[in-house]
């Protein structure tokens, strides 16, 4: 039997996270939940922050850019996942993976650059703070997040390309729950080492270059906390940045987890219900993150329900008979 083109092929099928037929109620469930929680709590996050003047600053910029990234990020695996569990269906079309797989790339890159420049914006904050608004003016943070864009753009864009001149043997069956790079191309029946080099390159370049910009500006910030005398001060300065902290910890420990060890080093299955941990859990656990342990937020969403709740009250109109 012939191999087939990758032209002639029109579907992958996705295995998803279990083949067991009596947990998908339990896993649709699960991911419907999830996503729900990641959309609206993303969501609330992006309209606190445009509903309050106050917020208007380049942390909450970047982090209503994150939370926007963080909304896009899951909408492009978790409603086809569950639509194959409602229609008992696996199947996807060559099209529907490539852009699934595009638009998954692009926005895992986005996530990481934006946590590079919150990153950033918090060394300047702590460690030039007389110098904060003048360093962290509106075009440079317009300029931060657009080249973050564009970076993520290109790179994914070079991903898809390189995947889509890859051919496919038969009936190709991805062993995960979307269509993740790296499992498309070790799927693949053609020669993938050009595919696999410009893989790890972009891997190392894009995320070890961010991950050593955000260990320096943390190393930065630490030494400047360390000279600061009084103990209230030093708890105020780490605080403007302990929310970022935990949400990069638990970004980068869950993607390491997933990608770090060979493929032979665990199951396909595992290996896609780790995935779970950064794909899914991760955006949904950033808006409680950056909501419990900061006050101003906490403000700006009582505010923003107490406008709600006015708006949706009945006017009375009194007139004379």
């Amino acid at each position: 039997m012939r191999p087939i083109n990758l032209t002639n092929v029109s579907e992958f099928l996705l295995l998803g996270i279990s083949e067991e037929s009596e947990l998908q109620p339990l896993i649709y469930g699960l991911f419907l939940s999830m996503y729900l929680i990641t959309v609206f709590g993303n969501l609330l996050i992006i309209l606190a922050i445009s509903s309050d003047t106050q917020l208007h600053t380049p942390m909450y910029f970047f982090l209503s850019n994150l939370s926007l990234v963080d909304i896009s990020f899951t909408s492009t695996t978790i409603p086809k996942m569950l639509w194959n569990i409602q229609t008992q269906s696996r199947a996807i079309t060559y099209e529907g993976c490539i852009i699934q797989m595009y638009f998954f790339t692009l926005f895992v890159a986005l996530d990481d650059f934006l946590l590079t420049v919150m990153a950033y914006d918090r060394f300047v904050a702590i460690c030039h703070p007389l110098h904060y608004t003048v360093i962290m003016n509106a075009w440079l943070c317009a300029l931060l997040v657009l080249v973050s864009w564009v970076i993520s753009i290109l790179d994914s864009f070079l991903q898809t390309f390189m995947v889509s001149r890859l051919s496919f043997c038969g009936v190709v069956i991805i062993p995960h729950y979307f269509c993740e790079l790296k499992q498309l191309v070790h799927v693949a029946c053609s020669d993938t080492l050009l595919n696999d080099t410009v893989l790890y390159f972009s891997a190392v370049l894009l995320g070890g270059s961010p991950l050593a910009g955000i260990l320096y500006s943390y190393s930065r910030i630490v030494c400047c906390i360390r000279g600061i005398s009084s103990s209230q001060g030093k708890h105020k300065a780490f605080s403007t940045c302990a929310s970022h902290l935990a949400v990069v910890s638990l970004f980068y420990c869950t993607c390491l987890g997933v990608y770090i060890y060979p493929a032979n080093a665990h199951s396909s299955h595992s290996s896609a219900t780790a995935s779970v941990m950064y794909t899914v859990v991760t955006p949904m656990l950033n808006p409680f993150i950056y909501s419990l342990r900061n006050k101003d937020i906490k403000r700006a969403l009582k505010a923003f329900f107490r406008t709600a709740v006015i708006k949706k009250k009945p006017i009375v109109l009194s007139g004379r008979r």
